[in-house]
Order: C-alpha cells, then structure tokens, then sequence
C-alpha cells in the first residue's frame, strides 16, 4: 500500500505539483496560473519528469502532463506511472489539443484534460483544485475499504460492494464461501506471529490472483478467517479447496490447510450479511472434522440453526413462564412376587407455545454446548422439592426422587449451598433427594468432581452414577469414588448379553456393587425377558417403559395410589 499523501496539515499546506512539458512558455504560464494556490515544480521531458516523481513521490499532489515531448512522451510516462504502486495514486492530467488522444490517456489513467490553447485561468485552476480534492478522498476511502495487512476488503465495504454487485447483476448466479485457516493460532504460536502474518499476507495475495481477477470479492473477516463473493461453481468445491491448499505449498515447514463453507446459488432477496451468516454456518459443521473439510449448506441445515437458536435464546423466557415441566418415571423394586414402586427419576420435558412438546434430546445437549443447562438444572431441582414438600403435606407420601446432575453444575460453586437450602425451606431430607451423575463426570476431572461429591454427601445427598459402563470404566472406580446407587443402562447390559461370559461379567458388577454397600438399578428396561433375567442376576431395581413411560405429575401420583 502507498503512503498517504494527504498530510495531517492538509488544510493548511500548499500542494506541491508537477507541470512537464517541452515548451518553456507552456510551462511558465501554467506556473504563472497556478502558483497562487500550489507549490511548483518542473520538468521538460518525460525522463526528467519521472526522475522528480520518483523523488517526491510521497509528497506530489498532482502532475500536469503533455503528451508530445521530445525524448519520452506522455504516453510512456503515464504507463510507467501506472506500473509502479508507489507512482500510481498521483493523479494526472493531460495537455492536449488532440481530441483523439483522450480515451487512449484516461485508459492509461489520466484523470482530465486541459486542452491548449490555454483559454481562461480560472477554469484552469478549478480543474487543478477539483483533481486533487477528487485524489485525495478517494485515497482516503481506499485507506479505509482495506485492511492494513493483506490489503484486502474490509468486512463492511466487503458487504457493501457485495450488495451493489446484486443490485446491477441480478442475474449473475453467486456463491457466497467463508474459508477459515485450520488452526492458524498454533502457527502464531509455534513459528511466531511474523510468519503467522507472511502466510496472510501470502493468501490473500493468491485471493486477489484467483477471485479477484475473476470477478470475485475477498475480504478478511477477522483473524484467521476470510469472506469470499464469487460467480457460482458448478464444479465439486474440493478441486476449488485443493487449489488453495495448493497455495500454501511454498511453506515448505509448514502444514497450511483451509477448511471451507459454501452457500452455493445464494439467495439474492437475502440481505447480504444473512448470506454469508449460512457461509459460517456451513464451515462450522466441518470444524471439528478431521475427514472432512468443506460443507455446503441446505436449508434444512438453516431451519435447524433457526430452531437451535430460537431454544437457546428462550430459555430465560420459558423458565419465568414455566414451560419446563417435570415428569416422573418410576422405579419398581421387583425383589417380591409383586413389582413395587420405590423411587423415581425426574425428567423434564418443554411445553413450547409455538412448537408443542420438544423431545429432551433436543434442547438438553444445546443446553450443556451453550453452558446454559445449569439454569434448567436448577430450576427443576426447586420444582421437584416444592412437589415432594406437597406430596409429603397433602397425602404423607414420601417418596425418593432422583434428579439429574451435569457436569457443568458440578463446577458451580454454589452447587451446596443451593441443593441444601431447597430440601431445608421445602422440609425434604436430603436422603430421599438423590442426585444423578453420569460416570463421564467422574472420569473427566476426577479429583475435583470427586471432593464435590463427598460434601455433597456429607450433607446427606444420596449419589446415583448414572450410565455406568458406558465410558468403559473399571469396577476399582466403585471403591475409589462416593457412590449410593449405580444405575445400569440397559443397552450396555443387552451388549454384554451377546454371550455366556459377559452374563457371567454383569452378575460379577451387580455381586460387587452389593459388596459394597451399593443399590444397583437398570433402566431402559422394555421387555419381560429382560426384567427376568435381570431379578435371575440379583439386580432388584428395574426402570423403563416395561412398567411406566415418564409420567406428568398428575398421572404418577394415581399410579402410586394405585401401588
């Protein structure tokens, strides 16, 4: 990028301005003209005219040019001119009395024309004034489109020129692509941020080759990531992928790879920004892939972006309105003759006013990736003990109620605190509130998760280790951790079914666990022959559908009055 040739002075500074021309009388009456307002200098030919360009490139403002000179004419200057950066921004204007020379000048170009014979001084002065106004504000809007480092668009002049692309082109078929530098932060860090900088530099340079030599936009959007606004491909996107890729080749040391999001055809009745919104959307999906590195997008990946995002952003309102409701799933001892109700799991389920009963695999795991499951975790805590004081006051049943725990709550500080101080407003002991962790949790950090449990115990909180199995842990983890209840899900035991062996191995976990002072229940049980197999183990607590699908509150009441 060129200096800027507008000083901070600029107001009160006199521009300097060049006059060539082989005619000392030409030269001398436009000195005369124009010395009232510029600074001047002067040459008599093109050689000696592009000797004091080059020595006060940084300071000219403006260079008044014949074109027929003896030694170099102004054809070969203004060439010359434009085939050097630093030379380029100085703008031109052209003396002639040829009439055929002006298109050949402004495609070479010139800026304007003065014709000879020189007629009235003051249009001659406008015309100077006007130049360089005219130079110098659109040096400043290109200082301010670019970004410092690669030159390239920045992301609001990126959108802008996108959105006039649309606005004259409406037929043109487009494909808005967002590529992001797969971990450039470790480049930075490894080989420090100068090379970090050489490989943008690099790219974008390729960019400005290759998309926009072909009617395409570029821009930088941020650190390690770039927007591009281009004529639609009908090819596959990996041969477009590997000619980037392909780019990064002369950083012979270092493995540069891009990962891209394509919204192909894109919408036009879109707003522009909305576009590229799909683009990130699309890259995204591929981030944490390591066999794929492209995505194009769909609406029916839009719709679910939509959907996604409208559940993370209600959660606060669906709270305050209650639209999170706690249902109720059984547990039955089936140690007797007749299966028994003992406990139950609460689960919670969502009552959306626009898309009706939402299926907790959906919003749970946007809740946990978002950091927001702490809030719906406690909220249906409190309701759980509001309905186990009512239960209690209303027909003396006290019944123990599991609820469930995430590993995001497990890091709250307040975890404690909170859990006692809902069972002691609502008269419950904390016994029959059992809190349910899934065996991740204890694997994942163990030590802290581990101290947290046992001041949860000693507050008399009894722990279930839920999904036990499913992360491969070892059965040593059952003396090494607080535990009161493992919870056994039923596809790992339907998994170790396959053979005589493995039924040999789960009665080994279920003896262990007795051993050890430890209730074991199985859940997702659905079929007799399951549950009779699992009383033949010594497993004596069995959830799932087989008895009781999760109920409202309501209904699992009648069904333990019915028990």
């Amino acid at each position: 990028m060129p200096k800027n040739p507008v000083n901070n002075d600029k107001i009160n500074r006199r521009r300097l301005i060049l006059i060539v021309d082989d005619e000392q009388v030409n030269r001398e009456l436009l000195g005369m003209i124009a010395s009232t307002e510029f600074d001047i200098l002067y040459a008599a030919n093109g050689i000696e005219a592009l000797d004091i360009i080059r020595k006060n490139v940084y300071t000219l403002s403006l260079v008044i040019l014949d074109l027929m000179m003896p030694e170099m004419d102004g054809f070969e200057v203004l060439k010359t001119m434009q085939s050097h950066e630093e030379m380029a921004h100085i703008p031109v204007i052209i003396l002639t009395s040829d009439k055929d020379a002006e298109v050949q000048s402004l495609k070479l170009g010139a800026a304007d024309f003065i014709i000879k014979p020189f007629h009235s001084p003051e249009v001659i002065l406008a015309r100077i004034e006007r130049t360089i106004e005219l130079s110098e504000d659109r040096f400043i809007i290109q200082t301010t489109e670019r970004e410092n480092l690669t030159g390239l668009l920045t992301k609001e002049y990126f959108f802008r020129y996108a959105d006039q692309y649309d606005r004259f082109h409406p037929e043109d078929s487009m494909d808005a692509v967002a590529l992001d530098i797969i971990h450039f932060h470790m480049i930075n860090e490894m080989y420090g941020r100068n090379v970090g900088d050489e490989i943008l530099i690099h790219f974008a340079r390729f960019l400005r080759e290759e998309i926009i030599g072909n009617k395409g936009l570029a821009c930088r959007l941020d650190a390690d990531r770039f927007l591009l606004y281009l004529p639609h491909i009908e090819e596959d996107y990996q041969d477009f992928l590997d000619r980037i890729n392909r780019a990064f080749d002369v950083f012979v040391d270092i493995n540069v790879r891009v990962r891209c999001g394509i919204y192909a055809n894109a919408d036009k009745e879109l707003e522009i920004e909305k576009q590229f919104d799909r683009a990130l959307h699309a890259v995204s999906t591929v981030k944490d892939r390591y066999d794929e590195f492209y995505a194009l997008y769909d609406d029916e990946a839009h719709d679910k972006q939509v959907f996604s995002e409208r559940l993370v952003n209600g959660i606060d309102e669906a709270i305050a309105n209650k639209q999170f409701l706690v249902y109720f799933q059984p547990k039955y001892d089936v140690s007797g003759d007749t299966p028994k109700i003992i406990s139950a799991e609460a689960l919670v389920r969502w009552k959306h006013p626009e898309y009706g009963m939402i299926s907790p695999g959906l919003f749970i795991p946007l809740f946990e990736s978002n950091g927001l499951i702490h809030k719906l975790d406690f909220y249906i805590w409190e309701q759980v003990a509001e309905k186990m004081r009512r239960w209690k006051e209303e027909f003396g049943a006290e019944i123990n109620v599991s609820v469930n725990v995430s590993r995001i709550d497990l890091h709250s500080p307040d975890l404690e605190d909170f859990l006692e101080y809902i069972v002691t407003i609502n008269d419950v002991d904390p016994k029959r509130f059992y809190l349910e962790i899934t065996e991740s949790a204890y694997t994942e950090d163990g030590d802290r998760v581990t101290q947290k449990i046992f001041n949860l115990r000693d507050r008399g909180f009894q722990i279930e280790m839920d999904d036990f199995g499913t992360g491969y842990s070892s059965l040593n983890m059952l003396a090494d951790v607080p535990v009161d209840v493992l919870k056994l899900d039923m596809k790992f035991i339907q998994h170790l079914r396959s053979s005589t062996k493995n039924e040999i191995l789960i009665s080994l976990i279920i003896n262990a666990a007795k051993a050890l002072g430890i209730l074991t229940v199985a859940e997702g049980v659905e079929e007799k022959d399951q549950v009779d197999f699992l009383k033949g183990i010594g497993c004596n607590i069995i959830q799932g559908y087989y008895f009781s699908r999760p109920l409202p509150e309501q209904d699992f009441l009648e069904l333990l009055k019915e028990n």
